[in-house]
């Protein structure tokens, strides 16, 4: 009987174990995935004109924002009367 406790106890520690461990690996695979979003978007952000002339704080939320799926509409003028 504490032979058959000892294994349940065991079993469950194990499956607890590759469970926690599957969830690290895919934890880490978004967050190097959302770091290299990140540094492309900073690198490319940095090229642009109008971009320049902000400080690294509002880039880094703009990269931010992007990253994370914030979507830009443009806002064009029309004129039609």
């Amino acid at each position: 009987m504490n032979n058959f406790i000892f294994k349940i106890y065991l079993g469950l520690l194990s499956v607890g174990f590759t469970t926690i461990s599957i969830l690290l690996f895919l934890i880490s695979r978004q967050a190097s995935s959302w770091n290299r979003c990140f540094r492309k978007t900073s690198e490319t952000l940095s090229q642009v004109k109008a971009v320049e002339k902000m400080n690294d704080d509002i880039r880094e939320v703009l990269s931010v924002m992007i990253c994370n799926g914030a979507v830009f509409e443009p806002k064009f003028k029309s004129n039609i009367q």
